[in-house]
């Protein structure tokens, strides 16, 4: 587990986050922006780490920290509306508070293996949140990066995520290629139709990348099949499984994968470090 920003923060001790901002994605989609009561950021991390957000109670949950460490001013947590937690953060206001402890997890390995190589993000739809900071600490340290192509898709245009971000930012950063696509035909949309799987192998991309990828376990199990037939090794690529995390601190057992706990020993993996057990997620 990385330990970034634990010096100072016991990753067990709940902080009181306030709710500066709260900004709808998707018709179940929202990203709150959370500072301290100081009005500063609760902790440090790295990309693809998680923090557990609590309504007192209600219950708890792991959600990726969406926002990129390069973020100096606050921590933001796109999440779906999905039961009853969700719900009820879902009917928060600006002003309200949470409670958030983390950061819990390894991250991608940003600063090492992934350093001066040619980045493919692949992500499906509410899949671009722990990607999305990712993605953003490579922009802000565009130079030490090589090319990057992002593949995203939802099933309609209304369920990409962070859209605005996407065509604003991303899409006018030198050397960083977006590539959308949605499931289906769609009134107004004059972009990429087709699955995500598929279209990776459409674009026929050089495979002289490392692969990043995040989304439904479904699309996961189609995209490294695709990958494999391109010609991806297993240690070429990446992904994360923080949807397994439940307690994040290796107590509870139920997020095992084969021999691995998601926990403990991600939720960021190499392909090849979970590859025997691909049916299990």
């Amino acid at each position: 587990m990385c330990d970034c920003g634990n010096e100072n923060n016991n990753v067990l001790l709940p902080q009181i986050g306030v709710i500066t901002d709260i900004r709808r994605e998707t018709p179940d989609v929202k990203t709150f922006r959370v500072v301290g009561r100081d009005g500063k950021k609760l902790f440090e991390h790295m990309p693809g780490q998680c923090a557990m957000v609590c309504i007192p109670g209600v219950s708890e949950a792991m959600f990726s920290i969406t926002s990129s460490p390069t973020n100096k001013e606050y921590q933001e947590f796109s999440i779906k509306q999905c039961g009853s937690l969700t719900n009820v953060l879902h009917n928060l206001q600006v002003g309200d508070e949470v409670l958030v402890r983390g950061p819990y997890g390894n991250n991608f390995p940003v600063d090492t293996v992934l350093k001066g190589k040619d980045l493919l993000f692949i992500a499906g739809g509410i899949g671009l949140a722990p990607l999305r900071s990712v993605i953003n600490y490579c922009i802000d340290k565009r130079d030490e990066y090589g090319t990057i192509d992002i593949v995203y898709g939802a099933r309609s245009a209304d369920d990409l995520v962070r859209l605005d971000e996407i065509k604003d930012v991303w899409m006018n950063v030198p050397g960083v290629n977006v590539h959308l696509t949605i499931d289906r035909e769609q009134e107004g949309w004059d972009g990429h139709v087709g699955f995500v799987p598929n279209y990776v192998k459409e674009l026929d991309l050089n495979v002289d990348k490392v692969a990043l990828l995040c989304g439904p376990p479904i699309m996961i199990k189609f995209v490294l099949q695709g990958l494999k037939e391109l010609g991806y090794t297993d240690e070429q690529v990446y992904t994360t499984l923080e949807l397994r995390m439940k307690c994040g601190i290796g107590k509870c057992g139920r997020c095992n994968v084969g021999n691995k706990f998601v926990c403990k020993d991600g939720p960021v993996f190499r392909y090849d470090e979970i590859a025997a057990t691909t049916g299990e997620f």
